[in-house]
């Protein structure tokens, strides 16, 4: 029976293998269909996995938030007809804060078996890192770009952290995560917790929780670095 593999990448530049299981290997060599969001990094991932590999021979189906869904569904048609195909990522886990879901909603629809495979998740690797509260905790996504906007939305995630005792898990564009932490220090109480996470699994991995007012006193660099946030108490 073929089935619809959801195969993660690497979060950072660096050794593969240092981060996927040896079955991305095997399913990436024997896998001739590709859901990707980008054919392009696809490609590269796919030369970087196994550098012998015949890339003119694959093909490659593109999935991103202008995909409609009628050709998404149609997306799965070669495991309808027989052949596994893979689901892969930008970076980290197909599903998670990626538009891959839509895909696997439609792969259950259709009785399609899922497999998924192990690998890097910037949420639960930084979550596990942070000493924050990991029993109770909330993924938000992308926070309004507006300024105005974004700083309502601190405070209401801050809101809910002190009074549920939930971590608030949220992320950024890289270019824009400078502009993240400036309003993160001005709308957040002094003694709330923050832990920021940049470079996961790469060679300039950095991971440090703070108070605010800590934050304050020594601000980093985290212009164009992958990074995400956690709010606490």
């Amino acid at each position: 029976m073929a089935v619809l593999y959801l195969v993660p990448s690497p979060l950072s530049d660096g050794d593969w293998q240092n981060v996927l299981p040896a079955k991305v290997f095997r399913v990436l060599t024997t896998t001739g269909y590709f859901i990707v969001e980008n054919i392009r990094t696809a490609r590269r991932f796919l030369k970087l996995v196994n550098k012998n590999i015949d890339i003119d021979s694959l093909k490659f189906f593109v999935l991103n938030k202008h995909t409609e869904y009628s050709a998404a569904e149609g997306y799965l048609n070669p495991v309808v007809e027989g052949h596994d195909i893979a689901l892969i990522t930008e970076a980290g886990c197909p599903g998670i804060a990626d538009p891959g879901a839509e895909i696997v909603r439609i792969a259950h629809k259709k009785n399609i078996k899922v497999v998924p495979i192990s690998g890097p998740s910037s949420v639960i690797l930084a979550l596990m890192a942070s000493g924050l509260n990991g029993q109770d905790f909330a993924f938000n996504g992308y926070l309004p770009i507006k300024h105005n906007e974004r700083l309502k939305a601190i405070s209401k995630l801050e809101e809910k952290a002190v009074r549920l005792k939930q971590t608030q898990i949220f992320i950024e564009t890289p270019y824009r995560n400078d502009q993240m932490l400036k309003s993160l220090l001005k709308a957040c109480s002094p003694v709330t917790m923050l832990c920021i996470a940049a470079d996961l699994t790469g060679d300039n991995e950095f991971i440090a929780t703070k108070t605010i007012e800590q934050w304050k006193r020594e601000i980093p660099d985290l212009n164009k670095k992958p990074a995400i946030f956690l709010l606490g108490t």
